[in-house]
């Protein structure tokens, strides 16, 4: 009797929808997993990932499987690992019976460093984003986004002004699409390189002064954080295309100051 009731339990989301409407992304948000990323140095950092995870629907279905999602991401490592993502996606498309999925990952990586002058170590968080997708006939991509803080000086405020210059923290997010490995630090690195001066967990004196001065010595508006960025963005091969931000967060004024840049590579568009 208990399993003739069991098969009998309706699946509604199998069900026909008349309105003919495809959904683009629909799936869970929110979801929290352990996850392992190596690092440039040989370690592995141990960290709690936010996924969001979608399958495209198509017009003819009711509903996805919401449950499926949760079987999958758990059917996996303990702590997924990057080599684990698209066997999993591919196997997330293919067990909810759609053409187009993705799963975003965002995790907090820390880079060990050292202050510029005493040398003394400390670590720096960054906020890192996978995005792994799959698009209609089977194509993956992966994209890579940073959230990079630094700090960036006024060039107007240090013209005009008999002492000083106002400065403020900025942040710079990369989005990238890759071709090819590319280790979170060496993003990190490239955008810091461009920055009026890195920030630091860390600094005694001498580190103190080596930074404001350097801050000094080095300034920037949002408009040539983006351009500098991008500059480099475009001479790495391993990048087909990229989003670049800044935001600075003014420190006279009660707004940021924002900016932008696109470029897909492949079609010789946006930044040159």
């Amino acid at each position: 009797m208990t399993s003739q009731k069991a098969h009998a339990i309706p699946d509604v989301q199998n069900l026909n929808d008349s309105r003919k409407l495809a959904i683009d992304k629909v799936g869970i948000k929110s979801i929290r997993h352990p996850v392992r990323v190596s690092d440039k140095n040989g370690g592995v950092q141990h960290t709690i990932a936010v996924f969001n995870m979608y399958v495209g629907l198509p017009h003819n279905f009711k509903g996805t499987h919401m449950s499926r999602f949760i079987e999958i991401i758990n059917g996996n490592e303990r702590e997924i690992s990057v080599e684990s993502i698209e066997p999993m996606l591919r196997e997330m498309v293919k067990r909810l019976e759609a053409e187009t999925g993705q799963i975003e990952l965002t995790f907090p990586y820390f880079i060990n460093k050292a202050a510029p002058i005493s040398g003394v170590q400390s670590l720096m968080d960054y906020e890192v984003t996978f995005t792994a997708e799959i698009r209609e006939g089977g194509a993956y991509s992966f994209t890579m986004k940073t959230v990079v803080p630094v700090t960036s000086l006024c060039p107007c405020s240090k013209k005009i002004s008999e002492y000083g210059a106002h400065n403020q923290r900025s942040h710079v997010t990369v989005t990238a699409q890759t071709n090819s490995f590319l280790w979170i630090e060496e993003l990190v690195q490239l955008v810091e390189s461009q920055a009026s001066c890195q920030l630091y967990g860390l600094l005694k004196r001498p580190d103190e002064k080596y930074v404001t001065e350097r801050a000094y010595d080095n300034p920037k508006f949002v408009e040539d954080m983006v351009r500098d960025v991008a500059g480099l963005l475009n001479a790495e091969p391993r990048i087909d295309c990229y989003r670049v931000e800044s935001e600075n967060f003014e420190s006279i004024h009660n707004h940021s100051a924002y900016a932008l840049i696109e470029c897909d590579k492949r079609l010789g568009l946006g930044a040159n």
